[in-house]
């Protein structure tokens, strides 16, 4: 396909999701199975075009003074696709599948600069959650925001179980694979620009030999920091472990020593641990699926909970950028409360001496230390733990706390730290008894 046909596919796959509020891979595997021509390139370029529309949203509708799927499409063409406005005007001429020609109004659009735009429109975030990033990040909020705007690379966890990270970077040199800058077991594959794909690596000997497993940084660190909160093997829950990135993560960190208990309350979400578990040589986990007492023999024993609680996914919008514009208050309040119940109910699991370790991949404080801080008021037991220790002891022995970040928690994001947004936090249970 030509450049302007890609354009107006994006502009129809824009539409789909739009006007029908459909999940943006539905979107685009239908569009493909409806035009069999296009290649596979042409449907990687079209939804590259399509997620940069969603991810630049506010700021591309402020400069075209539109929220259409056209005005989208035209605008992010011209940031994705590095083209100026007579570039644009000469591939929408309406002759074979191109879009129609440009209105003055659109070809000033493609000349507005955003720096006059109000800084939740600069940031790309929604306007409900403006003060939440302002009370975050402070005057860092538009560049934060701006970073969860840009395409995600591909980051890799190398299963130490197998191989070592050394010997991956071989393996996907012809990639350009690098290691990354604070995870001691990453690799990293570079997004591909304009209407590039980025690989896919699961084909590759490397994947299909189990030595490494898809897992961002972030999630890598926070993994990290779980298993140095507690280096003996001991007995580990990971209460809420869906499809089981930190529970191989934690296994590979401990060296199959120790017992590790998968467990979640999806059944579904837990099914490709299974294959996972196999394919990545882990002989420490046990899944427990979700049916009544499945856990009843954990209860005060584990020396380690895990608790990847559910959240708005605030801090992966580089990766799913259509949430951001489905989030409500509404959702956020659910999402909260769910938060609390599980914090509640993973407690029971931890023995004296034994420590919690609280997961989100959010940013918004109101999920993250809001939460630790209710949990301690409800269970003073709880003690936080320093962060510092545990930070070095990942991420080298002069590491500072990304910025953000506080004594006795762990905030990335990816301004901060090149990584998609995570926040953790350690506490410890102490032999003060709970208060009724």
């Amino acid at each position: 396909m030509k450049p302007q046909g890609r354009l107006s596919g994006a502009i129809e796959v824009l539409d789909d999701i739009l006007t029908r509020h459909r999940p943006v891979a539905d979107a685009l595997s239908d569009w493909g199975k409806a035009h069999r021509f296009a290649g596979s390139g042409d449907r990687a370029a079209i939804g590259a075009l399509v997620y940069d529309a969603l991810r630049h949203r506010l700021s591309t509708g402020w400069r075209m003074a539109a929220d259409t799927p056209r005005a989208l499409a035209l605008g992010i063409a011209s940031l994705a696709w590095k083209l100026d406005v007579e570039q644009v005007v000469a591939l929408c001429d309406g002759v074979d599948h191109a879009p129609s020609p440009l209105s003055e109004d659109e070809r000033s659009g493609l000349s507005r600069d955003t720096a006059a735009a109000p800084a939740h429109i600069q940031a790309n975030v929604p306007e409900w959650l403006w003060p939440a990033f302002i009370d975050r990040f402070g005057e860092r909020a538009i560049a934060e925001g701006q970073a969860l705007c840009q395409r995600a690379p591909a980051d890799i966890r190398c299963n130490t179980l197998k191989a070592s990270r050394e010997r991956v970077l071989k393996a996907l040199e012809p990639f350009d694979a690098t290691a990354t800058l604070l995870s001691p077991v990453g690799v990293r594959v570079p997004p591909a620009d304009g209407a590039g794909r980025t690989p896919n690596l699961q084909p590759e000997a490397a994947f299909q030999a189990g030595w490494i497993e898809f897992q961002d940084e972030a999630s890598q660190l926070a993994a990290l920091v779980a298993a140095a909160a507690h280096p003996a093997s001991g007995q580990v829950l990971d209460y809420c472990a869906g499809g089981g990135g930190k529970t191989l993560a934690l296994a590979a960190a401990k060296a199959n020593k120790g017992q590790i208990y998968a467990h979640d309350a999806d059944r579904h979400r837990l099914g490709p641990i299974h294959q996972r578990i196999q394919r990545g040589g882990v002989r420490n986990v046990q899944v427990r699926p979700p049916r009544p007492g499945a856990l009843d023999d954990l209860a005060g024993r584990m020396d380690l909970v895990l608790v990847d609680a559910p959240c708005t996914g605030t801090g992966v919008w580089r990766r799913r950028p259509e949430a951001k514009w489905r989030l409500s208050p509404e959702a956020l309040a659910k999402r909260k409360q769910e938060q609390r119940t599980i914090l509640g109910d993973a407690a029971r699991f931890v023995k004296p001496g034994g420590r919690l370790v609280y997961v989100t991949c959010s940013l918004l404080a109101e999920e993250n230390e809001g939460q630790v801080a209710s949990f301690r008021a409800a269970h003073p037991e709880f003690a936080l733990v320093p962060m510092e220790p545990l930070w070095q002891a990942v991420a080298g022995k002069e590491a500072m706390l990304p910025a953000g970040s506080s004594a006795g928690s762990l905030l990335l994001s990816p301004a901060s730290t090149g990584t998609d947004g995570f926040y953790v936090a350690v506490l410890e249970r102490t032999t003060v008894n709970q208060l009724p």
